[in-house]
């Protein structure tokens, strides 16, 4: 008896594919549930090096893998088409969870440009890029630390804004719950959170959005 099963229905339920969460299970659970994709594309999250490492040569030569945000592409990559959103980074730091947001955009055929180390320690840096920031039709914002790129961001541009805290930080800000309390707490109207560190989550909820505008652009006006 297997103890997984696939949800290749769930992109057309919510608009958003199946992917494989590799946190928490051992290669070889990895290795079964690539094998029984068979040539389907299944994007795989939070994969480390070492468990990469332990998968079968083959399957590690078929993967796109991306060590940085620790995620991977089975079953090819297809080059992106449709505009998606922007995802603006306070800080390098930041970057594995904004590429994770990237990549999972990626596979499901947006692209996500990616507006790095904009954070509010040097707030010139931010203001110089605004312009292009504000032709985004959804901003995903990354950030650890107190946060504050999200509530400027909220503040500035007329987007959705999602907030992905980061873990990165020390201190009172260790662990990322500072930057989320930030997100959660802030003045600035219209701005939503996911979990920390969920550039996954962050990318998912940019797809759900840009799905209804896409929808609602190509409808026939009445």
């Amino acid at each position: 008896m297997k103890d997984f099963e696939l949800d290749w229905e769930r992109e057309q339920r919510t608009g958003v594919a199946e992917a494989l969460l590799c946190d928490g299970k051992s290669a070889a659970q990895i290795e079964a549930i690539l094998a029984a994709a068979g040539e389907r594309r299944l994007l795989l999250t939070r994969l480390d090096e070492a468990k990469l490492a332990q998968l079968p040569q083959a399957r590690r030569n078929a993967l796109d893998y991306d060590p940085l945000s620790g995620t991977a592409f089975h079953g090819g990559r297809v080059a992106p088409t449709r505009a998606g959103p922007g995802i603006v980074c306070a800080g390098t730091s930041d970057l594995p969870v904004a590429r994770e947001a990237a990549r999972s955009l990626d596979f499901a055929g947006y692209q996500a440009p990616v507006v790095a180390d904009v954070g509010v320690a040097g707030l010139w840096r931010l203001m110089r890029r605004l312009d292009e920031i504000r032709s985004f039709r959804v901003v995903i914002a990354v950030a650890g630390m107190e946060g504050a790129l999200f509530s400027v961001l909220a503040g500035l541009v007329d987007a959705p804004i999602i907030a992905v805290p980061t873990s990165i930080g020390y201190g009172v800000a260790a662990g990322g719950h500072t930057a989320l309390h930030s997100a959660l707490a802030s003045c600035a109207t219209g701005l939503v959170a996911v979990n920390i560190d969920n550039g996954f989550g962050g990318a998912s909820a940019a797809i759900r959005i840009l799905r209804r505008l896409d929808e609602r652009n190509s409808s026939p006006s009445l």
